[in-house]
């Protein structure tokens, strides 16, 4: 790929989504950018450069962006959040709520939906007094392409494969072919949406539990204290932030002290 067409490319997608794409990814916007120019119809990379250049920003440098987000998940990724979740998070919270019985749970990087099926799983599997709770599961990211999958709820099987116990796939799904649909039931207790977490936000309700794992790594040192910062302001005093295993708030917003629940860390307001 041409040095100048990746500088563009990076500058582009830096501006868009705050994602930064360091000189050794030239490699990797390559082998994402090409599928994309040929499904669009361009000879080549170059074509759809010059293509990008040529416009202000149009639903063809959307797709580039989209094309450059990262977009790994798996259901119950990493086991041990959902453990802290299950054992002490959800039973600690369910307890201080029960005046309101009201539970706010937000997923800041859904991707194709596993991360937040997987939280409505387990509040149906494990915490039946929240039957008749006011209990939302926000679910927000930036590709409108991922969230179009998050919403249908149809997993082929090597996603199902990743992560999802037998019993909990024969229990919430069904068999369509070579694909699974997740059951109604489990699927309406979430709302997709698209979000940018690098624009303005939309008015959104106070947060018991946020995760946003694996998300900070892709952005500067700025704008991970600018999402920290917003992300404190939604959260209710006693809320829970989850981070990705690499992650933390050390020396970007001291606001939030870290703790180990079950063999994982989470953050609370100090």
């Amino acid at each position: 790929m041409d040095v100048q067409d990746f500088n563009f490319v990076r500058e582009m997608v830096r501006s868009r989504s705050a994602i930064v794409l360091e000189d050794e990814k030239n490699y990797l916007v390559e082998s994402r950018l090409q599928p994309l120019a040929r499904r669009e119809g361009f000879v080549g990379i170059a074509e759809l450069v010059t293509k990008l250049r040529s416009n202000g920003f149009s639903p063809l440098h959307g797709k580039v962006v989209e094309a450059m987000t990262t977009n790994e998940t798996s259901f119950y990724r990493d086991v041990q959040p959902f453990e802290a979740l299950r054992k002490v998070i959800l039973p600690e919270l369910i307890s201080k709520r029960t005046a309101t019985r009201q539970l706010r749970i937000w997923c800041a990087a859904s991707s194709t939906g596993q991360e937040p099926y997987s939280l409505a799983m387990l509040l149906k599997e494990h915490f039946a007094e929240l039957a008749n709770w006011d209990v939302k599961i926000l679910a927000t990211d930036l590709s409108t392409q991922v969230l179009e999958k998050a919403r249908s709820g149809c997993f082929n099987q090597i996603e199902i494969n990743r992560g999802l116990p037998a019993p909990l796939l024969l229990k919430y799904f069904d068999r369509q072919g070579p694909t699974w649909q997740i059951k109604e039931s489990i699927r309406q207790m979430i709302d997709f949406r698209p979000l940018n977490l690098i624009e303005s936000w939309p008015a959104m309700s106070t947060m018991d539990i946020v995760l946003i794992r694996n998300v900070l790594i892709y952005f500067d040192v700025q704008t991970k204290k600018t999402i920290l910062g917003k992300i404190r302001k939604l959260m209710r005093p006693d809320g829970v932030l989850f981070l990705g295993g690499a992650e933390s708030t050390v020396n970007l917003d001291d606001a939030f002290g870290r703790t180990e629940v079950e063999r994982t860390s989470v953050y609370r307001l100090r």
